[in-house]
């Protein structure tokens, strides 16, 4: 039922505001340039491998060693408002429809991450990874990756189509708002290193 649901409304959506995007790719375009949309692999149901579609929110920009900048250097102000309203996130709908992704779920991290979870964070990959989930609408980028996790399995433990709907309608709420989007000072996360590793960090 989950499945049905999560197909039927991804590709109505994307039927509707399919000039949306068209207008957004064509922003990016003039802003960023290419390519307009973000490709990387991220885990699935199970930790398998899928390629996740966003669109393209920070420019090429690299330092004098060719490598790439930080990301909070190179996240634009276009592109900041593209993550705030989550319109970066549309391409995702097609993930969807795919069945890469449900619209509710544990968001998908990075394949880099999947050895350094303990045993029930590892729980989030029983379920299909999902756009919105209940840790992006009780913090969203606000509260650590442990709280986040924590978050995760709850809803893996606690998952109805009662949760999702009522998911899906605080994340409109959240994203009317714009609340949850930057952690501090910084415009992304940064990155997990695992809960153990910081539990000996901060004994060291």
């Amino acid at each position: 039922m989950k499945r049905i649901f999560d197909f039927l409304i991804s590709f109505i959506l994307l039927v509707i505001i399919s000039p949306v995007l068209v207008i957004i790719g064509v922003l990016i375009k003039y802003n960023l340039g290419s390519p307009i949309l973000f490709k990387q692999t991220r885990p699935g149901l199970d930790g398998r491998p899928f390629t996740l579609y966003k669109f393209r929110s920070m420019n090429n920009q690299n330092d004098k060693h060719g490598r790439p900048l930080p990301d909070h250097l190179r996240l634009t102000r276009f592109g900041n408002a593209l993550r705030k309203l989550s319109l970066d996130e549309l391409p995702q709908l097609v993930n969807v429809v795919k069945g890469d992704l449900s619209l509710v779920g544990p968001r998908p991290l990075l394949m880099e991450y999947l050895p350094l979870y303990n045993d029930d964070q590892a729980k989030r990959h029983d379920v299909r990874p999902g756009i919105t989930g209940w840790a992006q609408v009780n913090g969203r980028n606000e509260i650590s990756w442990e709280e986040k996790f924590k978050l995760d399995v709850w809803y893996v433990n606690h998952q109805s189509f009662f949760l999702d709907v009522k998911i899906l309608l605080l994340t409109i709420v959240k994203v009317v708002r714009s609340e949850g989007v930057n952690s501090g000072t910084n415009e992304t996360m940064l990155p997990f290193r695992g809960s153990d590793n910081r539990e000996r960090e901060g004994q060291g």
